[in-house]
């Protein structure tokens, strides 16, 4: 299942844990925080100007893959604003008098994360505009003819929205963040410096081998990369290293089954899928649809989706058609499937004229 993938970009309950652990990897500022560089820079130049203007900071939208730290940039946020600080997540907010007990409690200029902001009640979502923009709260209290409408005003607050599907917002809420921020894949430098970070808070020596051994596994991502490392250091504790090198993390990898491209059994499982039950050896894999691909492992769409094509995207193992999935021509090599004569749509089409013409 996908949930149970160790290099899944999604949160998993080790890292609920590893939150609230002694020892936590989260960065606690701008400084500490790796990757992302232009956001970074963006965001530092919008926070100090919101604290010289003693103003609570414009809306922030933050959007990209899972994994890649859109949390802890808000967290990160409150911390260098000197405010205080309340999540919560779009499906929690089950009704506007729930958006209205968390809107009221916060105090001046404090920040309110929102995480899977497209998944939002459309009626709450009309609730949250007036608040966003007015800081104010137009509440209907009572049902029938005893109904009436009741307006709340609201400390200035900043609105931090967190989606990993940002086509999905609508359109009037979208243009009501006045800072939108696309996070990206980390470089393999960039995880690098992030394992051994984490490698020096957790206490473990590692050699700079070694970590770029794991950072090159970790799909892009520093929470894959976060978790890959508390593995190693489990096999690094076994086998008594004084220090892990990249012949240790390697070894440990390999027995997680996760290879030195960062993908794991099911993403071949997927890859097969396609080039094998929708091509052949010697022919193109697919195109299938995202639909059949589910069905064919039992997987739901929106995992396939969202969570197993982008990186195979970011790869170019994978390419999205109109018609549907194909096999590139990396990821065949990548399968060692051998690589299929690709035949120009106009000399088929020269073909099949010169077939009819022997047949009249």
């Amino acid at each position: 299942m996908e949930n149970e993938r160790l290099v899944s970009p999604e949160k998993l309950h080790e890292d609920e844990q590893s939150a609230g652990a002694p020892v936590s990897l989260r960065p606690n500022s701008l400084k500490d925080f790796v990757g992302q560089p232009l956001v970074c820079e963006n965001l530092k130049v919008f926070i100090e100007a919101a604290k010289k203007r003693g103003e609570a900071l414009d809306h922030v939208l933050l959007f990209g893959p899972p994994g890649l730290g859109k949390t802890t940039l808000a967290s990160i946020i409150a911390k260098e604003l000197g405010v205080g600080f309340r999540a919560t997540s779009a499906p929690m907010i089950s009704k506007s008098g729930d958006l209205a007990a968390i809107l009221t409690n916060l105090e001046r200029n404090d920040v309110l994360f929102i995480d899977e902001i497209h998944r939002l009640n459309p009626a709450i979502e009309e609730v949250l505009y007036s608040a966003m923009e007015d800081f104010q709260l137009d509440l209907i209290i009572g049902e029938g003819p005893s109904a009436r409408s009741v307006r709340i005003d609201l400390q200035p607050f900043t609105l931090v929205g967190a989606t990993t599907r940002s086509g999905l917002l609508t359109t009037p809420l979208r243009e009501r963040f006045g800072i939108p921020l696309r996070l990206d894949f980390y470089s393999p430098e960039e995880l690098k410096k992030i394992v051994i970070r984490g490698a020096h808070l957790l206490g473990m020596p590692i050699s700079d081998d070694g970590a770029m051994e794991v950072a090159k596994r970790s799909r892009g991502t520093p929470r894959v990369a976060g978790r890959l490392l508390r593995r190693v250091r489990d096999f690094g504790a076994m086998a008594d290293a004084s220090e892990v090198n990249n012949k240790i993390a390697d070894k440990a990898l390999r027995r997680l089954d996760v290879d030195k491209y960062g993908l794991d059994a099911f993403d071949r499982r997927y890859l097969q899928c396609i080039a094998v039950n929708y091509g052949g050896r010697d022919e193109i894999g697919g195109p299938v649809g995202a639909d059949t691909l589910a069905a064919a492992l039992s997987e739901e769409r929106d995992t396939i989706e969202e969570v197993i094509e982008p990186f195979l995207l970011k790869l170019g193992f994978l390419q999205r058609t109109p018609r549907g999935r194909v096999i590139s021509d990396s990821g065949r090599e990548y399968l060692g499937l051998p690589q299929v004569r690709k035949t120009r749509a106009a000399d088929s089409q020269f073909d099949l004229l010169k077939i009819i013409e022997e047949d009249m």
